[in-house]
């Protein structure tokens, strides 16, 4: 029993993760085959899966179109002819072949599109399909979005015009970006094999510039049980990527990925190579500032009031009133002591005290005086008492 296209769909896209573009009908062949095979065929991304039908939920075969040399048409586009393409992969040649040339010219379309990243000029397709692989070619930039590439590295001396110095600065002073990895330096294999044996400890791969323009290569040192092993790779520059020259070449969108991908093929037993730099171990203390006391603390200083200026009144001020003399026997406090002032004081003074001191005895005489009559008056009520007593 077929399952139904949706649920194989859904089977699919568990497989890879990559979006789905362009699907169809076609026939491929390769190079050593005499016929022509029917597959079911669906662009994902830059890869094309081939299935045997559509109702198939693994792809038979996959073809990697990011190492797409070329797509020639071997014969013009004609209404009634079918259409023939021949793909130049890197190591093969596939032929594809569509019966319906409209089918055919849709799919060189979408090919050349995702792969290049720019919509052909010349297309006989309606505005309707152009504005699909304008929208194709929108979600390829989102989900591969152009890297810049790091500075090209030096031509070789022979191609170079005499007295024109490299492109890519020393290994010293060559700058660090997040696209550019720390262990790329201009050295040579010679050097990057000496120092990689002098200093394991700093790491076992040194990227170079290759005496081939636009190309790299990786110098690595990896252990085996007879001994270390020096090991040097070639590493080209394209327009989509890099690609590690391996029996199987391998195309990584930069080099922190080549660098990534000789990691993990290894087991994680290879990593980059960082000379260390030294480490101080001691503090040196500042001198205190001469301002400040180091066994008192220090006074605390108390912020002036800042009080707005007072402004004068245009006004003018009245004239104070002329003092006014002073009446006998008052005692007056001067404004301004003149000579002989201190005399007139202490005879004034006395004067006062003397009159004080009459005062005072009057009211002592006129006290003695009550007290005698209240004397007199209790003596002789005392003797009138005494009487009445006697007489009872």
């Amino acid at each position: 029993m077929t399952s139904h296209p949706r649920v194989v769909y859904k089977r699919r896209e568990t497989i890879t993760e990559l979006p789905l573009y362009y699907s169809g009908e076609l026939l491929k062949k390769h190079n050593k085959d005499k016929e022509f095979k029917k597959y079911y065929a669906e662009l994902r991304g830059a890869s094309l899966f081939l299935y045997k039908d559509q109702t198939q939920d693994t792809y038979t075969e996959k073809l990697d179109l990011e190492k797409l040399k070329s797509m020639e048409l071997n014969a013009p586009y004609e209404k009634k002819a079918p259409t023939i393409f021949t793909l130049k992969l890197h190591k093969e040649e596939v032929q594809l072949k569509m019966d319906n040339p409209d089918t055919g010219e849709e799919w060189r379309g979408y090919i050349l599109t995702v792969i290049h990243k720019e919509i052909p000029s010349k297309l006989l397709l309606l505005p309707g399909q152009i504005m699909q692989l304008e929208e194709v070619l929108a979600q390829e930039k989102r989900r591969n979005p152009q890297m810049a590439h790091p500075p090209l590295p030096p031509r070789p001396a022979f191609l170079r015009p005499a007295g024109t110095p490299p492109s890519i600065p020393s290994r010293d002073n060559v700058a660090k970006t997040p696209e550019v990895p720390a262990c790329l330096l201009n050295v040579t294999r010679q050097e990057a094999e000496q120092m990689l044996e002098a200093n394991p400890e700093y790491g076992s791969m040194i990227l170079r510039p290759s005496t081939l323009a636009n190309n790299y290569a990786l110098t690595l040192r990896q252990m085996k049980s007879s001994g270390p092993v020096m090991k040097n790779f070639r590493v080209t520059s394209t327009s989509s990527g890099f690609v590690i020259e391996l029996d199987t070449p391998v195309t990584v969108a930069s080099l922190n990925d080549v660098l990534q991908y000789f990691t993990e093929k290894t087991e994680y037993r290879l990593f980059p190579y960082m000379s260390s730099k030294p480490y101080d171990t001691h503090i040196d203390l500042s001198p205190p500032p001469k301002c400040i006391s180091l066994t008192s603390p220090t006074p605390k200083t108390v912020p002036k009031a800042q009080v707005s200026p007072m402004l004068q009144s245009k006004t003018k001020e009245k004239p104070l009133p002329c003092p006014t003399k002073a009446v006998e026997n008052e005692y007056v406090l001067p404004d301004e002591q003149k000579p002989g002032d201190h005399k007139q004081k202490k005879v004034h003074f006395d004067g006062e005290l003397r009159e004080a001191i009459k005062l005072r005895r009057g009211t002592i005489d006129s006290d003695s005086e009550v007290e005698e009559a209240g004397t007199s008056y209790k003596n002789t009520t005392s003797k009138k008492k005494a009487g009445w007593a006697s007489t009872a």
